[in-house]
């Protein structure tokens, strides 16, 4: 009997109120109310350099009854200033690495007037605590370590929006390598659809994902999501999805191969 796959749309590149360029608004109810409204089934809260907002928005996700996966993560600024999504099966494994990630952070105050409040919260948008260390900084670890590390915590590992003409791998290195062990490449809200294309064909062993990159509730968008087709919703299988090895697993959107 053939296996029965289902459409899901993901978006794996969210900011909270705990990343400094997070707008207010972006709390974890409100963030949940978003996704629901949009009809994303699964979303990754990825904060600057920190992990600490995603029990809120999985608590949330509970509260609302939504049904969404809520994927724990964390963008990475490297210290060539290149920025990595990693995305965890588990909390503890995300924790993990920001123990690690933590000892590299530079101990530079965060000033709210300039950078913007770095709030960590509750499930109801109560305010836990503050950091201090801002967060919007180039950890004192290079590339080949952070994805190492990522990897020895069982996450996955995508070069943020590759298109950008900074904070990417092509901006920073040139273009990326066959070799490089990262399981996706991103491309922004910003790129169209002749430009997806392009990238596409110049990676065409890579998989792409599209994510919003959320710091406004308005970014949240069905049109800013990878779509896939999966046995079912769960970090396992978003994993065999992007592996090119697996061909019985499909990326629908973006990059619409003929081939897998």
């Amino acid at each position: 009997m053939a296996e029965v796959l289902k459409k899901f749309n993901l978006d794996m590149h969210i900011h909270t109120v705990l990343s400094p360029c997070g707008d207010l608004e972006m709390g974890a109810p409100d963030i949940v109310a978003k996704a629901m409204e949009t009809g994303i089934d699964a979303l990754a809260v990825t904060d600057h350099n920190i992990v600490s907002n995603f029990p809120a928005v999985m608590g949330a996700a509970k509260d609302a009854g939504s049904g969404i996966l809520i994927i724990p993560g964390v963008e990475v600024q490297t210290v060539e200033d290149i920025h990595i999504i990693a995305l965890f099966p588990e909390y503890y494994n995300a924790l993990a690495f920001q123990e690690w990630l933590h000892k590299g952070l530079n101990d530079f105050p965060n000033d709210p007037d300039i950078f913007g409040e770095q709030l960590q919260i509750d499930k109801d948008n109560s305010i836990i605590d503050e950091f201090g260390i801002l967060l919007v900084q180039g950890v004192n670890y290079g590339i080949d370590e952070v994805i190492e590390n990522i990897r020895s915590q069982e996450g996955l590992t995508i070069l943020a929006h590759v298109d950008r003409p900074s904070f990417s791998y092509i901006s920073v290195l040139g273009p990326v390598p066959d070799n490089l062990p990262v399981d996706a490449l991103e491309i922004s809200s910003n790129v169209d659809d002749p430009a997806e294309e392009e990238y596409c064909r110049s990676y065409p062993s890579r998989i792409f994902t599209r994510s919003s990159d959320a710091h406004f509730l308005s970014d949240i968008t069905i049109e800013n999501t990878t779509v896939m087709l999966l046995r079912e919703l769960s970090f396992r299988e978003i994993a065999l999805a992007m592996d090119p090895c697996c061909r019985d697993r499909r990326i629908i959107r973006p990059c619409n191969r003929s081939d897998i």
